[in-house]
């Protein structure tokens, strides 16, 4: 990690000897008493943290923040099909390092309707994905995570919030797009990329997708894995909105 996150609450009291982030602070950082590291306060400043002592019950700081705000999210939502949870955490934590502001995963016709009842949505895995890729990222800000029950929902979600309706709307299709993604409208943000599960897109989602104003797109002739996809998917469309 390039950043060691923290809560609020979690500044006025030691950090347990057990937990991942103080062997990480000792063992990787090779930091002790008097010693300083770059942490953050989740979505909220970077700064400096200071080792005040390192004992049995953990490790204590002295935090200094910094007065600069951290840099905004870029204003764009991913729209992903419900993939196998182990494709949904690469697209968690490559999402969130790439800094977009929202993750909407839905139930797509063509997807496997168990993957919704993982663990990793009710576990707490999916907050704990999304600091360590802040970390990596050297960021505190953390994108928001939601889920609906099929392409509909996660579409009207998207369409009662002013704030986060698209003004570029593309959506990856390996069979009925027409134009690359690199070469596809972005009029300005936010935007929304929306990409179908690993089975593909429904004619009836693809019909749904054209009623709410998206443009289908490829990436060119391979097939891609899903998460890869998402990856370069989302780099060309911040490239293509002047977002890096």
């Amino acid at each position: 990690m390039n950043l060691v996150l923290f809560r609020p609450e979690e500044c006025t009291r030691p950090l347990p000897a057990s937990d991942s982030r103080a062997h990480h602070i000792r063992e990787v950082l090779r930091r002790g008493p008097g010693e300083s590291f770059d942490c953050g306060l989740v979505d909220g400043p970077r700064g400096r943290a200071r080792v005040v002592s390192c004992d049995a019950d953990g490790l204590r700081f002295d935090f200094t923040w910094s007065e600069v705000a951290p840099p905004p999210l870029a204003p764009v939502t991913l729209l992903a099909g419900l993939p196998r949870p182990q494709t949904a955490r690469k697209i968690l934590g490559e999402a969130t390092t790439l800094g977009i502001a929202r993750l909407v995963f839905f139930r797509s016709a063509r997807g496997e309707p168990s993957y919704g009842d993982s663990t990793l949505w009710t576990s707490g895995e999916v907050d704990r994905l999304l600091v360590a890729s802040a970390e990596q990222a050297f960021c505190t800000r953390l994108p928001a995570v939601v889920r609906a029950d099929s392409l509909a929902e996660a579409l009207a979600r998207i369409a009662v919030e002013p704030e986060h309706a698209p003004a570029t709307r593309l959506a990856l299709d390996n069979y009925e797009a027409t134009a690359a993604l690199a070469d596809a409208p972005a009029p300005g943000t936010p935007a929304v990329l929306a990409v179908g599960p690993e089975r593909g897109w429904s004619p009836a989602e693809r019909d749904t997708l054209r009623r709410a104003g998206f443009t289908l797109a490829h990436l060119g002739t391979r097939v891609l894995r899903v998460e890869t996809a998402c990856t370069a998917g989302l780099a060309v469309l911040k490239t293509r909105l002047g977002l890096w």
